[in-house]
Parts: C-alpha cells; structure tokens; sequence
C-alpha cells in the first residue's frame, strides 16, 4: 500500500484503489504488527443481502491474505437467512449471529484472532461506499462502524429499540 512511512501521517490506499471499489469489493489493512490501533481492519461492501452467494468470495480472499478463517460473525436479521455454516474452498467456516446491527463482520482467523470490518449496506452509492470504505481502512481511524455509515451518507440501518 502507498502512503508515508511517518508514522504521524495516515497509511492511505492510492487514489486509484479507491475509485475501482464496486459492489462485492473488501479492502483490508493487514498490518504486520501485533498492536492494531485503528478499530476496523477493513471494509466489505457487499452486493447483496444473500450471504450464500456474497460470503464464500470474502472468505476465500480473507484466506488468501490471512490464512485460514474458521468463524464469522453477523447481525442475522441484515440477510436474507442465515446459516450456521458455510462450506468454502473445501473447509467449513461457523457463522455466529449477533443481534447488533449490521454495520460490523467479526472475522475470527484463530483462538484470540480476531479482524473487524465496516459492513457497507449493498444498495449504499458509489460514492458513499467509496468515502465509507477508505475511512475505515485508515490505519488511524478511531470511529466506530456505525459512524463511519452516518458521516459518508452510507445510510446505516436504524438501530434496533
């Protein structure tokens, strides 16, 4: 990833990353090191709510970059059902499902492992996916997922009563 190597500046994606983000797109700050400041690790956009069809894709990049993903967790009421596993690239991956809204994906790679990502809605525009996305993968973001949605227009759900 380009940016600076000052650690007062933040690492940024090239601008060029950012305008080919489009439904189905993750973008992810792997970080070599064991403290992670920020409080996302990335940015999934999805382009749909039918998790058969938009999880194995994740999955199967997540694994490419992380290793092995043995859980996810997500707010069972944003899809349209939800399993309590998936089969991808012949390994089984438990989903746990959490009433907390839909603006967050709890990736768990191992015991202790765990990765956050900002959940963009499927039918959020272009450009408010973009600005949503590019926060969150900001190595010095500090604001919450739900946040994020607000600032950028991303349009989160209400939140439940």
């Amino acid at each position: 990833m380009a940016g600076s190597d000052t650690p007062d500046f933040p690492r940024l994606l090239p601008d060029a990353v950012h305008r080919s983000v489009r439904p189905g797109t993750a973008l992810l700050r792997l970080e070599t090191t064991h403290a992670r400041e920020g409080i996302l690790d990335g940015a999934w956009w999805p382009r749909s709510r039918d998790i058969g069809a938009e999880l194995p894709s994740l999955i199967s990049a997540l694994t490419e970059h992380l290793g092995p993903i043995t859980r996810v967790g997500l707010d069972g009421s944003a899809w349209d059902g939800l399993p309590t596993r998936v089969m991808v690239d012949g390994r089984v991956v438990h989903l746990d499902s959490f009433p907390v809204g839909d603006d967050t994906v709890l990736v768990t790679r191992g015991d202790r492992d765990h990765f956050s990502l900002l959940l963009v809605p499927p039918d959020t525009s272009p450009d408010a996916a973009r600005a949503a996305m590019a926060r969150a993968v900001r190595a010095d973001n500090v604001t919450e997922a739900h946040q994020i949605l607000i600032d950028t227009g991303g349009d989160p759900p209400p939140t439940p009563a």
